[in-house]
């Protein structure tokens, strides 16, 4: 949907990233705080022009033949992606965080001596700093600004399982290992050592087709 559009790439977090950070925390001992932004794509401001026809049950009696102007994205809106990246990576300058040049889902900001870093992903954002005060009052800054869920000390992120202690941080993919199972009807089977049954006949073209279809599906 929409037209007249150049640019829908948004960057989003490495998985590399993430693991630098969790490593950084676990060394510093430092916590790690995740939040989630509710609908995020509908804060995103649009700069260009767009236009969409009247909604069903929404049209204006007599002028029908009128279309709205979007100042915001809506999701299915190509620009979408983009548009909600621009206006959090605004947000974040303004609050004098810098954004790093090799990693544009990554900001870092350096405040009475104290650091902090956040990482995004679309509408999922970490954040992790020597100073709980700070993070506290970016937390309460970032409510006031959009509709976020405080989901506390980062658990569960892009499919790992994060457990934080005291100067250890344990990662997992449980959760996600599970799932697969479940989805494939295997949660309750038995261990076996070996990913196939011993002596099963298979051409190479046969092998390669029955692990792409499955590796597609998880």
């Amino acid at each position: 949907m929409g037209k007249d559009y150049t640019k829908v790439f948004a960057p989003v977090a490495r998985m590399e990233t993430v693991r630098l950070i969790i490593v950084i925390a676990a060394q510093l001992y430092w916590k790690i705080h995740q939040m989630d932004f509710k609908s995020a794509f509908l804060n995103g401001v649009l700069e260009e022009e767009v236009y969409i026809q009247q909604p069903v049950r929404y049209i204006v009696q007599g002028q029908e033949q009128k279309a709205l102007r979007l100042n915001k994205a809506l999701y299915g809106l190509k620009q979408a992606p983009r548009t909600w990246n621009a206006t959090l990576d605004r947000f974040l300058q303004n609050q004098s965080f810098v954004r790093c040049p090799h990693e544009y889902a990554l900001y870092v900001k350096k405040e009475k001596g104290s650091l902090l870093l956040v990482c995004v992903y679309v509408d999922d954002i970490i954040f992790t700093g020597d100073d709980e005060r700070i993070l506290a009052g970016i937390k309460k800054l970032m409510k006031q600004h959009f509709e976020m869920t405080d989901l506390g000390y980062m658990s569960y992120y892009l499919g790992i399982s994060v457990q934080q202690e005291e100067g250890r941080i344990f990662m997992s993919q449980t959760h996600y290992i599970k799932k697969v199972l479940e989805q494939f009807g295997m949660l309750k089977c038995s261990h076996v050592s070996t990913p196939i049954t011993a002596g099963a006949s298979l051409d190479k073209l046969g092998i390669k087709v029955m692990l792409i279809l499955l590796y597609l599906e998880a």
